[in-house]
């Protein structure tokens, strides 16, 4: 576990699991909306994102969280050792996504970037996860599949499956360290 590429529909926990996962691995954490977007929403250039996510790709060790564009996706996932696959179902990605809403009164999403507007990063985000569910997820889904002969790979269909998932890499993550 080097390269950890954590994708899936908007709302399904992406930056929770990775910030996680960058706690307790060590891997540095890189938040595609980040780089992606602005303090204050707005987006940087297509070409400046692009030359980011090539940067990115060179490094031997990271955790990728979130999207970025259609054109890095693909690249992301190839050069992944790990793929972390969050797929609930459909009403999930919604409530999570109001719910992220609603507690961002009190407390900013995780990896959004500040000062973002938030009503309209969420209906954004409705929209994303209709179009993802319909465009993406039948593509993830073949996806990860075939990436199972030559990577480790992840794919979680529920919060129960996440947090058992964390249990596991939390326990590899402890032995490791004791042997090291």
């Amino acid at each position: 576990m080097n390269r950890i590429a954590v994708f899936g529909n908007a709302g399904g926990g992406k930056s929770t699991l990775s910030k996680y996962l960058a706690k307790i691995t060590g891997l540095p954490l890189v938040s595609l909306d980040l780089m992606k977007y602005k303090p204050g929403g707005g987006e940087v250039s297509h070409a400046e994102f692009k030359a980011a996510h090539n940067e990115l790709l060179q490094q031997n060790q990271w955790i990728v969280d979130g999207f970025g564009s259609l054109d890095t996706l693909w690249e992301r996932l190839d050069r992944a050792d790990t793929l972390v696959y969050l797929d609930m179902p459909l009403l999930r990605h919604y409530w999570w996504v109001t719910k992220r809403f609603i507690t961002s009164a009190w407390m900013p999403p995780e990896g959004w970037p500040e000062n973002s507007p938030l009503v309209k990063g969420t209906l954004n985000s409705y929209s994303t996860v209709w179009l993802c569910h319909q465009k993406l997820t039948p593509k993830y889904r073949n996806y990860v599949e075939t990436a199972k002969a030559t990577k480790q790979v992840y794919h979680l269909r529920s919060p129960q499956e996440v947090k058992h998932f964390c249990q596991t890499i939390a326990t590899e993550i402890g032995v490791f360290r004791t042997l090291c």
